[in-house]
């Protein structure tokens, strides 16, 4: 099969007949659901009444990271260790871009209850558990890792200079230019300085890579926007796409900033006490990271959500989701970025409050 993904819009028969020739067997529907910003997903149906996740990944030339080779090989691997609370992988094929999954029927978690919070704990403490069994040499590391300080100081760096490339004189750019050269550098740099000093002050080094066995495997995309409850309660993550090892500073931090979703101050603690529970009698140092590296993750999160404002991440959102008015998702995007911004000032002066 030919590479769906460098294919601007292939039709629906292309598409079924991929779906078919994965399975296996006939597809009789394949019908559109919601895909990430970067993929497209489908639900696939056969003529017996089964149904199937069929997913076509981004194109590579743009997004060079292989997605879907991290997503089949992670959920191979839980599947191996009987991890049951993600969904199976049925097949896959590098060479069209796309993979068949079990499908999963279930609501997304909004709003999360104590019940939840719980599982995504139990969740987390299961892939600690898989931290040194066999065949986890043979994993990446999660997308965008940062194993030390500096590497969350340079990520902001990265992420911010990808804005370079535009001008405040093209259309609709003169507030970004304005956020992000005014408040948003001032509170940079306050906030890497801080983190710095809150290093040296418990004698770790900001610079220097964590030990290997400081590092966790994380789904890094981690959050209930990314979990299915079912009728029976029970809740299934889904999207391994950027799953690997990481700094457990990052996936906490990352739980509880995402934008995707939005937790209560009682659940945030209970996300907290519990993820210390789990990472902290093994790492002395995982609390020290976290309070010093939370501001700085949310920096992180503060650029990401302003990703629509980049042409070319633009044109692999309207590819996945269809015609959207530029003007009026970049402005929405924009004041999220600005609340949190004001988070991360917050959490500097009051700190992250986890608890």
């Amino acid at each position: 099969m030919s590479s769906l993904a460098n294919q601007s819009s292939p039709d629906s028969d292309t598409l079924r007949q991929s779906a078919a020739s994965l399975l296996g067997k006939p597809v009789v529907a394949l019908v559109p659901t919601h895909g990430g910003g970067n993929n497209r997903l489908f639900r696939a149906e056969t003529s017996d009444g089964s149904k199937y996740a069929f997913k076509v990944y981004g194109n590579r030339e743009e997004d060079p990271r292989d997605r879907m080779g991290a997503e089949v090989g992670s959920l191979k691997f839980l599947e191996r260790y009987s991890v049951s609370a993600v969904p199976k992988t049925i097949a896959h094929d590098h060479q069209s871009g796309c993979a068949l999954f079990e499908w999963v029927e279930g609501t997304i978690v909004n709003p999360p209850s104590v019940i939840d919070v719980d599982a995504a704990l139990r969740f987390v403490a299961e892939l600690q558990a898989l931290g040194g069994v066999d065949g986890t040499e043979r994993l990446p590391l999660a997308s965008a890792a940062t194993l030390s300080g500096d590497a969350v100081a340079k990520q902001i760096d990265s992420r911010r200079a990808r804005f370079e490339a535009l001008s405040p004189d093209d259309e609709g750019m003169s507030d970004l230019f304005d956020f992000l050269n005014d408040d948003f550098a001032s509170v940079s740099l306050a906030a890497v300085k801080a983190a710095r000093s809150a290093y040296k002050d418990a004698g770790l080094n900001f610079d220097q890579e964590l030990a290997q066995k400081q590092w966790v495997l994380s789904p890094s995309d981690f959050g209930f926007h990314n979990t299915l409850r079912q009728k029976s309660g029970r809740l299934v993550f889904i999207d391994f796409e950027y799953f690997g090892w990481d700094d457990p500073a990052k996936l906490v931090s990352d739980f509880l900033l995402h934008p995707g979703m939005t937790l209560s101050r009682p659940f945030r603690q209970r996300f907290y006490k519990g993820a210390m529970a789990v990472y902290g009698n093994p790492d002395p140092a995982f609390k020290t990271r976290l309070t010093a590296l939370y501001p700085l993750y949310g920096l992180c999160w503060s650029l990401i959500i302003l990703n629509e404002f980049l042409p070319d991440f633009w044109v692999r959102r309207v590819a996945a989701a269809g015609t959207l008015d530029a003007s009026v998702v970049r402005s929405r995007q924009l004041q999220k970025a600005r609340s949190m911004l004001a988070h991360v000032e917050e959490s500097m002066i009051e700190g992250p409050r986890f608890d």
